[in-house]
């Protein structure tokens, strides 16, 4: 095995020592914050879905006039 792939003995009791500093949101939080990712997400897939059936349909015109 590469030794750099081997980890060191104190090294996983580094990261869980710096897990415990970690300052982690609050249940409501996370809450709040997903539902804000998932509003944003769903009104920009409808702003495209929107540009895309505008950009079709204009498509469809100019192919007909050709």
């Amino acid at each position: 095995m590469d030794k750099k792939t081997i980890a060191t003995p104190g090294f996983t009791q580094d990261i869980i020592d710096e897990l415990k500093k970690v300052s982690w949101p609050s249940k409501k939080t996370t809450t709040r914050l997903t539902l804000v990712v998932v509003l944003i997400s769903l009104i920009i897939g409808i702003y495209v879905g929107i540009i895309d059936v505008l950009l079709a349909k204009g498509l469809d015109i100019v192919m007909k006039f050709r």
